[in-house]
């Protein structure tokens, strides 16, 4: 049965590489958020659907793996509706269907690809798994409609921060990642220590803004060495540690220093090195992506680095900042330009394959 699927699967690839502007349906169920969207050409947003756990997880402090999974099986097929239901469509008008199948929480992933194979089985559509960081970089295709690659990308979210090589639609190149602590999860944390709720980086963000970043000299030598790689261990640890001293000799601490000196100190290292890699390739281009990119400081710090060098800075919608479906859908239009369509045997990773460089 599955080898009658996939031989129907080919052929609507097939069809799909040839039609003007084909309709791809993408499916996002990798960490807290249950999206699906609807595309159009590749790049022409027709509808987005998300529905956000973060008030579900505000309760713990984070986000709860089967907690997050059970929420996505409640509410994938409604999501869904609700992306065709806002298209004016339905699953016949699609010619695809794309769906993050790595990296993420695995019993996040396994509800979005299964619920994609099935809609994939049932209709006869290809289907393509995209890796969630190539997702991100794809954001920004969303909001540059002329943007083409050649071009640098930082990737920072809350689970990594790494800079990538984008050499065409479908090929990439490692060029640093974090040793340790992603930026995204070192301002989770730090949020956590000084008591802010979750999500803990918008909120650690708000309150920098009134606080002084040249109160605490945060930094690490490796941050600063010829290393394209990150560390924001020791940034986090020295947070926690102003804090745990002030409170063990009853003085009060300025919230507000504290969050921007660290912030200042991530948005550094981000900033710095980025930069620097795109240079050192002869790019004229160095795009951001990730949920962090939705941070204020490190846009402006970005933009102001590359008008500096003469490079061209791109970051995405903030409304593409976050998980979102149509930067998946986004990414698998293009590799469905260029590979087969994956079998039914696809399955979740935890990882990603730029992980794997």
């Amino acid at each position: 049965m599955e080898n009658n699927y996939y031989k129907t699967a080919l052929r609507k690839a097939e069809e799909y590489r040839e039609k003007n502007m084909p309709l791809i349906l993408g499916i996002e169920s990798s960490c807290d958020e249950t999206a699906a969207a609807v595309i159009r050409g590749g790049r022409e947003v027709v509808s987005t659907a998300v529905h956000t756990q973060i008030p579900i997880h505000r309760l713990y402090g984070g986000v709860v793996p089967e907690i997050a999974s059970r929420s996505h099986t409640e509410r994938m097929g409604g999501v869904v509706r609700e992306a065709l239901d806002r298209a004016n469509m339905s699953l016949d008008d699609m010619d695809a269907i794309a769906v993050t199948y790595r990296p993420g929480l695995i019993g996040a992933l396994l509800v979005g690809v299964s619920y994609a194979k099935g809609l994939a089985y049932a209709s006869g559509l290809p289907l393509i798994g995209v890796d969630h960081i190539t997702g991100h970089i794809a954001a920004n295709y969303l909001t540059y409609p002329e943007l083409e690659p050649p071009f640098m990308c930082i990737v920072a979210s809350g689970g990594h921060s790494h800079i990538v090589k984008v050499n065409s639609y479908t090929e990439f190149d490692l060029i640093g990642r974090t040793r340790d602590d992603a930026a995204g999860e070192a301002f989770d944390k730090v949020a956590r220590a000084m008591g802010l709720p979750y999500p803990g980086g918008p909120e650690l963000e708000k309150l920098a803004r009134d606080g002084n970043p040249e109160k605490y000299k945060l930094h690490t030598a490796f941050n600063e060495g010829e290393s394209f790689d990150f560390s924001f261990s020791g940034i986090k640890t020295a947070v926690v540690n102003i804090l745990h001293n002030a409170e063990q000799k009853g003085e009060e601490v300025n919230r507000a220093d504290v969050a921007a000196s660290f912030q200042r100190a991530v948005v550094d290292a981000l900033a710095k090195k980025s930069v620097r890699a795109a240079r050192q390739a002869g790019l004229s281009t160095l795009a951001l992506a990730g949920g962090v990119s939705a941070n204020t400081a490190l846009r402006e710090r970005l933009s102001e680095e590359c008008e500096r060098f003469g490079i061209r800075f791109c970051r995405p919608d903030m409304k593409y900042c976050t998980d979102n479906a149509a930067m998946i859908a986004c990414q698998g239009h293009y590799e469905i330009m260029t590979r087969e369509p994956d079998e039914l045997s696809l399955d979740p990773n935890a990882a990603s394959f730029l992980q794997m460089q």
